[in-house]
């Protein structure tokens, strides 16, 4: 019976023994073996089993996974004087599992300290402009800091960003102020080379035009025909200026042979000259519809424009 309890006794001493000298270390992990409360050279293990020795040995278990950091949203007063807040994030991982154990308690706390510092500080040597569109290079400077004292803690930064920048109201009120009269000036600037363009275009034409008559008189009755087509629309048709110089200069040519003839008195039988008759000019005026009326015609002088 004792030897039973004796073999009993030995065999639960070395299942206990076994059971805390084996250890299971996962891939993404390792193990930082302690014998003796001192870490021995060389004793990173892992990933799959690791044998301890009972009770001389202790080991510590370090993730080697890319921890993400949120960092608080900081408020800081940039170069330029303005009250701005801004939070990051940060990626960093295990490079050196033992100084990781050895030389730092916690160290994504310490990681989230040291981020916070350095972004206050980036925030006061960066103006506004550069917050809001050179992020890129803000990520960089601020990697840089971060990454240069975690290095000795065993640590690598893989990435920084600046996540989010908050202006106060007042701010945001003066940007889009500012943002609403630069569009507007873009939209006055693009007006004005649009009328610009058109005019040029339109000078050209006329030029065109003024060469060709005939091109002139095509181009008004194009005018005469669209503007006919609507409907109830009443059209003025211009008198043609050509036409009143030459009934100007059959005028005066009338006057003239009017003046000879009189100094030479009338034949016998003939009766005296009229007196001349003022040119008429008329504007005809043409509604669409059923019903097409022409007006009275107005008297006018030679030479006279309406």
């Amino acid at each position: 019976m004792v030897i039973v309890l004796t073999l009993a006794a030995v065999v639960l001493v070395a299942a206990v023994l076994v059971g805390t000298s084996v250890r299971i270390v996962r891939q993404y992990e390792r193990g930082v073996v302690f014998r003796l409360g001192r870490v021995e050279p060389g004793t990173t293990r892992g990933p799959g089993v690791v044998l301890l020795r009972p009770i001389a040995d202790r080991m510590q278990k370090v993730n080697m996974q890319i921890v993400t950091l949120p960092v608080p949203a900081q408020d800081g007063i940039t170069r330029d004087n303005v009250t701005v807040r801004v939070d990051a994030v940060i990626y960093f991982r295990v490079m050196d599992p033992v100084r990781v154990a050895v030389d730092v308690q916690d160290y994504v706390f310490a990681v989230g300290q040291l981020a916070q510092t350095s972004l206050r500080s980036i925030i006061g040597k960066s103006d506004l402009d550069d917050l809001l569109s050179n992020r890129e290079r803000l990520n960089q400077g601020l990697e840089l800091m971060i990454d240069t004292p975690v290095m000795d803690w065993g640590l690598h930064i893989d990435r920084v960003e600046i996540k989010d920048v908050s202006l106060p109201e007042s701010m945001k009120r003066s940007m889009s102020r500012q943002a609403e009269a630069e569009r507007e000036r873009r939209a006055r600037i693009i007006t004005a080379d649009g009328e610009r363009q058109a005019a040029r275009t339109l000078s050209e034409a006329a030029r065109t035009m003024s060469d060709n008559p005939a091109s002139l008189q095509l181009r008004l009755l194009e005018t005469v025909v669209e503007v006919a087509a609507e409907k109830n629309s009443t059209l003025v048709l211009p008198f043609p200026v050509e036409l009143l110089r030459f009934l100007e200069r059959a005028a005066s040519q009338d006057g003239a042979s009017t003046q000879d003839a009189g100094t030479t008195g009338p034949s016998p039988g003939e009766d005296p000259p009229a007196e001349d008759a003022p040119v008429e000019h008329a504007a005809v005026e043409v509604t669409s519809g059923a019903d097409t009326r022409v007006p009275d015609v107005a008297a006018m002088p030679v030479g006279a424009t309406r």
